[in-house]
């Protein structure tokens, strides 16, 4: 890690032991440093402002404020940390939520280490932390409410883009991995991650797994 700044974590949790473990956790990883842990989304603001970290770890369910509206709080501010959610994927029906929050993604609290350390490392590279296959079980989860109003929303965003770029937010909408678009549309992958950004410009989405989602609701 010479010349390298160590990415800077938070973790919020209000199970005083969850939080032991994953910060005891995270710092046998040389590329990370936890910079604190707080245990409700209601001091979330205050720890970020006290420790400028780069990604927090965010509890879904706390007793107090809640994940995903802490989530919403951080990404109105300028510049805000990656948020990674903490949760257990079968029994908790507001991951959705989280996501369209603002959530870079999800772990379920079971992950093992090494791939917690590995989602920490690719959010804080901006990237998501939904595999292919993970964001497909989300989008087959996906609750049923609100359906007309969502997918009226989604063909408004939907609309801003060219042909092309709907032939891409299509393939992420399908859970295709950029090496995948890339050889499904015949083009580089550093082609798609052009793509992908500027579709995110001009849907105003926050990352990729947000347009996964409006790509679902919107079938192109």
């Amino acid at each position: 890690m010479a010349g390298v700044s160590a990415i800077r974590v938070l973790v919020v949790d209000d199970d005083p032991l969850v939080r032991a473990g994953l910060t005891l956790m995270l710092r046998g990883a040389d590329e990370l440093v936890v910079v604190g842990g707080v245990a409700d989304g209601a001091d979330v603001g205050a720890a970020v402002d006290a420790h400028t970290p780069d990604v927090v770890l965010m509890d879904i369910r706390m007793p107090g404020l809640n994940g995903i509206d802490a989530t919403r709080l951080l990404r109105r501010r300028p510049d805000p940390p990656h948020i990674i959610m903490l949760t257990t994927f079968d029994a908790d029906e507001h991951v959705f939520g989280a996501l369209r929050a603002g959530a870079s993604g999800f772990l379920l609290k079971d992950t093992p280490p090494e791939g917690i350390v590995d989602a920490v490392l690719r959010v804080a590279a901006g990237e998501p932390i939904l595999s292919p296959g993970v964001t497909r079980r989300l989008i087959a989860h996906l609750a049923p409410e609100a359906e007309d109003r969502r997918r009226d929303d989604a063909r408004r965003l939907l609309s801003r883009l060219s042909d092309r770029e709907r032939e891409v937010a299509a393939a992420v909408g399908r859970g295709r991995s950029n090496a995948d678009i890339a050889a499904e549309l015949h083009m580089s992958v550093g082609t798609v991650k052009s793509y992908i950004s500027r579709i995110l410009t001009k849907t105003n989405l926050d990352n990729r797994v947000q347009l996964a989602l409006i790509a679902h609701d919107n079938p192109l």
